[in-house]
């Protein structure tokens, strides 16, 4: 479920939401409909598909004009540039292609290297237009706001992503413990991953398809390749490891680590970025500093276990990213648009600008 999908369902009954996007799949307008949320779609061609399709969106950099002033409007995507009352920053594109650029293929690499001034020039262009055309610039996490400020760019606020706790909830009371639950994606520090599971970890990953992973992980007996899974299996998945780690290049928030303590289940990974931020050291997880220190970590936790509180601790932290609460967050930040003087007149309509 993505933040405006939650946001939304937890604020329909202050407002009417209407999901505006460049295009929207059929069976994503189907169940929104299904959740009484209204669809636009602009119906914009494009001429990639997957990933790809986001990349191409981000560089052509659209422009939308809301047909009525007096919706309220925030925009979560960075590839519209409209005036919006609310922007909600998820991080800058090249800073995060900074961080993946060793994990990158090597064609990849060269196509970013040689384009790079160019794309960081432009990256910084359109969130500065961004911020001059929103009222309220709020970030996704603390780290996500200092990579807007190192840039210049003012952030009024920050406010986590929200996640559902009725759906991810442990799913066992026994867990089997006998595996280690990882996701694999294009944020992947791979290198590390293959590392751990060749000393004897045995790991279970999911996201992306087996085409697109490394040969390397694809060949470590230690590590079982599930695909993409369904919300329902994900959550038994979580349940059931030992622990999540959590190798990561770039994580603005990082719904994994939170997904795994709503389940129950702590979380290894880097004390920085996004999941630095959601994790309690030694209490719901363990933070380290570099690779060493996580192989280290890993195969100690994986040898010797933890204490069954720490699956207590975890359930407990996790209910603090509820949509519910972070629901109550979005109120006071609407409340605060309409007390606002300057602020034009509002109706009942709020257009969330999605990829």
């Amino acid at each position: 479920m993505t933040p405006p999908f939650l946001i939304a369902k937890e604020l329909k009954d202050y407002l009417t939401p209407i999901f505006t996007s460049q295009i929207i799949n059929q069976n994503i307008a189907e169940v929104l409909k299904t959740n009484g949320i209204d669809t636009l779609n602009l119906g914009k061609k494009f001429f990639t598909s997957g990933s790809l399709l986001t990349l191409e969106a981000w560089i052509r950099k659209s422009k939308y004009k809301i047909k009525n002033p007096n919706d309220l409007t925030v925009n979560f995507s960075q590839c519209f540039l409209i005036d919006a009352d609310v922007y909600y920053a998820q991080g800058p594109i090249t800073q995060a292609l900074d961080d993946m650029y060793p994990e990158l293929k090597k064609t990849h690499q060269l196509v970013y290297w040689v384009s790079r001034r160019f794309l960081v020039n432009r990256d910084k262009t359109f969130v500065r237009n961004l911020r001059s055309k929103s009222r309220l610039f709020i970030a996704n996490s603390k780290f996500c706001a200092s990579m807007y400020q190192k840039w210049g760019i003012n952030v009024d606020q920050v406010i986590y992503p929200p996640l559902d706790c009725q759906h991810f909830k442990s799913s066992t009371s026994n867990p089997s413990n006998d595996y280690v639950f990882t996701y694999i994606g294009k944020e992947t520090k791979y290198s590390i991953l293959n590392k751990i599971a060749s000393t004897g970890v045995k790991i279970k990953a999911f996201g992306s398809k087996s085409k697109d992973v490394p040969k390397q992980i694809q060949k470590n007996k230690n590590i079982e390749l599930l695909g993409k899974v369904t919300d329902k299996d994900l959550v038994g998945l979580f349940s059931n490891a030992l622990f999540t780690l959590f190798t990561f290049t770039h994580e603005p928030f990082g719904y994994i680590p939170v997904e795994s303590m709503a389940c129950g289940t702590p979380v290894i990974t880097y004390n920085k970025q996004g999941p630095g931020e959601s994790i309690l050291h030694n209490k719901t997880g363990w933070l380290v500093k570099n690779d060493v220190e996580l192989e280290e970590q890993t195969l100690k936790i994986w040898k010797k276990g933890y204490s069954p509180k720490i699956r207590n601790n975890c359930s407990e932290r996790a209910l603090e990213f509820d949509q519910k609460i972070i629901g109550k967050k979005w109120v006071n930040v609407l409340n605060l648009l309409e007390e606002d003087t300057t602020i034009r007149s509002i109706n009942t309509s709020y257009k969330y600008i999605t990829h």
